[in-house]
């Protein structure tokens, strides 16, 4: 076991108050700074969580709070045209969960100020200070903190990793703007049924919302990046137009767009991936979710591998001799698994806006493919039925397949 005490969690999203609450967990005393003024509520759009983010949840007693307020996703259904096709689920596993990012950001507060971890806002980090004995963040208030270790779980666009490694690589655009939105329209699906669907204006997917309407989601084709307060700074009417006028010709596009109310609006904006990280870790600084590992929206995974990558991180801390063998542990531990998703990934964003030649044999095709190569035993179960066994102790070996 490391002589790890304390730990400084910077950012306060997802990956910072569960990352913080398996530290305490293992006997590290922890406190998340958020550059944020106030908690995210009613901010962002939805995500899912993956039956292996549950059971990352489930180490930390969280699951079932939020199952309380998630969605579930028992049937994935592919629409090409006027065919429907059901996609293959792994079998034993509890259904997909999706969530409002400010629900579960308000779920995670919650749970983490009640366990006993200290969440402070309007704390933007600007630069750090290590010694030999310890690290201290400074804040750009002028105000600092120390303690024994720092983790940055401070999102895709971390100041953190920048800190490890000043030559650090940022997001890559993956070519596609995001939006979100609750029409009017009622699809006729069946609750609980995802549909995916290539329309001629791009991809988008919808399922039946609680208490009546159809949520959809929206990837754009886009050639060019925006930054999320560029894309906020169109008026949301003016990308409702551009949103009709992409899927006028598509069925149920057309009837979700034209009964969404511009004002609702969420607009995601550029969707974006990290590429490999060459650096995890630095003394006494150490990465956790996104800032490391930010596979796109299309693995599923991002949410799931943040609160798992916090959890294994805790167990390092907990277990090894010291800090070194912890960080490197914990980075051979995550490394292969979240890289491999991150490409699984890569791979279907390349078909999110396929042509009339794609679109046409997609129908022929999928029946053949879906009793040949689409097997998720081998394609998603790897991924889904990853459990971490918070009891087990760490070794610094190899990690596992």
């Amino acid at each position: 076991m490391t002589t790890v005490r304390t730990a400084l969690v910077i950012g306060g999203g997802i990956a910072g108050p569960v990352a913080a609450l398996a530290l305490r967990k293992a006997g590290i005393a922890a406190t998340v700074y958020e550059a944020y003024p106030s908690a995210a509520d009613g901010v962002g759009g939805t995500f899912a969580l993956a039956p292996n983010g549950l059971a990352a949840l489930r180490v930390l007693g969280l699951d079932e709070a939020v199952r309380a307020i998630a969605t579930p996703i028992t049937r994935n259904v592919l629409a090409v045209g006027s065919r429907r096709f059901d996609l293959p689920v792994v079998p034993g596993l509890p259904p997909l969960q999706v969530v409002h990012r400010g629900a579960l950001h308000r779920v995670l507060h919650d749970h983490a100020t009640a366990g006993g971890v200290a969440v402070e806002y309007g704390r933007r980090l600007a630069d750090v200070r290590e010694t030999s004995d310890g690290i201290t963040a400074i804040f750009d208030d002028g105000t600092t903190a120390t303690a024994d270790v720092l983790v940055g779980a401070d999102g895709i666009r971390s100041t953190v990793r920048g800190l490890i490694d000043p030559g650090a690589p940022g997001p890559d655009f993956t070519g596609l703007l995001g939006f979100e939105a609750v029409a009017r329209h009622e699809t006729g699906a069946d609750p609980g049924t995802m549909t995916f669907t290539f329309g001629k204006g791009g991809y988008y997917l919808y399922w039946p919302e609680p208490g009546g309407g159809t949520r959809w989601g929206v990837n754009l084709p886009q050639e060019h990046p925006m930054t999320l307060t560029e894309a906020r700074a169109v008026p949301s009417s003016e990308w409702m137009r551009k949103l009709r006028a992409a899927y006028a010709a598509d069925t149920p596009g057309r009837d979700l767009m034209l009964t969404s109310d511009p004002a609702a609006l969420q607009v995601v904006g550029s969707l974006q991936i990290m590429p490999p990280v060459r650096h995890w870790h630095r003394g006494r600084m150490v990465l956790a979710g996104d800032s490391a590992h930010a596979p796109s929206n299309s693995s599923g995974q991002g949410a799931s591998l943040a609160l798992e990558s916090g959890i294994q991180l805790a167990r390092c801390l907990r277990d090894l001799p010291d800090i070194p063998s912890a960080f490197t542990t914990y980075e051979r531990l995550r490394r292969p698994r979240v890289e491999r998703i991150a490409a699984r990934a890569a791979r279907i964003n390349h078909a999110k806006a396929p042509g009339p030649v794609t679109r046409t044999l997609v129908p022929l095709l999928m029946p053949l493919m879906l009793r040949t190569v689409m097997k998720p035993e081998k394609t998603l179960a790897p991924e889904q039925r990853y459990v971490i066994d918070w009891d087990a102790p760490v070794s610094s070996g190899p990690a596992p397949r």
